[in-house]
């Protein structure tokens, strides 16, 4: 990788670094427009279904970029491709404050989701190059992940406690960060692909697409779709779910908002100790169990305190199933190029196709059924786990 030994120490130290702050602004990205959504309805007048269109286009723009910035590279290089990436979150964060024109708005959505798609696709798989199948890696980068997705809220409430327009200043806040993402692009050490010999292209021709008869990597993009349903279901529509129901008010809502995720940042941490010591696959499936039975108690909750209880067990169990899971097939990504690209674009469709039917549902019946059809994808999530646990039943795990 690097000449020697030391050079090669320091590098490392430095991609970590460089992925993780861009990771914790990939969560900012990710909670803040799901805290602002409220009051950008408000503010410009949307329903719940323009509302759901505009979520729906950020998973768009995400699944699009998954694919992109898993080829792109190829062509251009990756510190070139990320650049370009990482530079559509601060466009498009400025777009939303200067336009209530939906056409603007859906391009602005479109521009964060390429942007978080980028980034995720890179951080993942440079992380999994430095530290190949170590679930412990991979979990304390989403648990960085998962710091800037508690902060964000925190971010959206201060700004909108006194002021409902006050929505405004925390997306300049963010397009700040953004920024600063694209100048540690610009500086830290990338490991290029190198190209590829002509021998070794006629080999990958036949080899490049051979996962998707993998039953393992099949199975872990059943997971994958489903629980990215009901993960962006949550990020996106938590905030509104809560205080268009009349459950709590904004500012509370989005101190729930932030509970849930600085669980899931110590539930990451306790599995990046667990993924050393238990199976992933038994890992999983102890995650989905936990996942299921907590919705439900947050789904059926009208007073905080079951609220609570259940924010905090989807919070918990939910944490570190995705890293766990792309650890769970990190030779596949490593050995086929665009394995993680077809993974996260399997996700992506889940995160384009809830928000929007939640959107749609709330506008016939009301937010509490418009969140009713999560538990779809969660009954999902645990069917395809039960099945992961059970192909992966008599191979030795990491």
């Amino acid at each position: 990788m690097y000449k020697d030994t030391k050079s090669s120490s320091i590098n490392v130290k430095k991609i970590f670094s460089g992925c993780f702050y861009t990771f914790f602004v990939n969560g900012v990205v990710a909670l803040i427009l799901g805290s602002i959504l409220p009051y950008m309805r408000e503010t410009y007048q949307l329903n719940y279904k323009i509302a759901g269109l505009l979520l729906s286009f950020h998973s768009i723009g995400n699944l699009i970029s998954s694919y992109i910035a898993g080829v792109l590279p190829m062509y251009i290089g990756r510190r070139k491709s990320i650049l370009l990436f990482s530079s559509f979150g601060v466009i498009a964060f400025l777009l939303m404050i200067i336009t209530r024109n939906p056409i603007i708005l859906i391009l602005a959505f479109v521009l964060t989701g390429l942007n978080r798609g980028a980034v995720s696709n890179f951080n993942n798989r440079m992380v999994n190059e430095v530290a190949t199948g170590k679930g412990w890696a991979l979990n304390l980068l989403h648990s960085v992940f998962a710091i800037g997705a508690f902060i964000s809220p925190f971010i959206a409430l201060f700004f909108t406690m006194n002021n409902p327009n006050g929505w405004i200043y925390a997306v300049i806040v963010v397009s700040a960060l953004c920024l600063i993402s694209f100048l540690v692009y610009a500086f830290i050490p990338i490991i290029e692909e190198k190209p590829a010999s002509k021998k070794e292209k006629s080999v990958k021709v036949k080899t490049d697409w051979g996962f998707l008869k993998n039953k393992y990597f099949l199975t872990a993009c059943g997971i994958a779709f489903s629980y990215m349903c009901a993960e962006q279901a949550i990020n996106g529509w938590l905030v509104t779910y809560f205080k268009d129901s009349g459950i709590m008010s904004g500012g509370l809502a989005q101190t729930m908002a932030s509970l849930l995720w600085i669980v899931i940042l110590f539930g990451r941490l306790l599995y990046a100790y667990l993924s050393n010591h238990i199976v992933k696959s038994k890992l999983l499936l102890a995650g989905a169990f936990g996942y299921f039975l907590f919705f439900i108690v947050l789904l059926s909750g009208r007073e905080i305190t079951p609220v609570v209880i259940g924010i905090i067990g989807i919070g918990f169990f939910m944490s570190g199933m995705y890293p766990t899971l792309i650890a769970s097939i990190g030779t596949i990504v490593k050995e086929y190029p665009m394995a993680l690209s077809v993974l996260l674009t399997v996700s992506g469709l889940g995160g384009i196709i809830m928000p929007l039917v939640i959107g749609a549902v709330a506008d016939s019946i009301g937010i509490i059924g418009g969140m009713s059809v999560v538990i779809i994808s969660v009954v999902s999530t645990f069917v395809f786990i039960i099945y992961n646990r059970y192909i992966y039943r008599n191979v030795d795990e990491v």
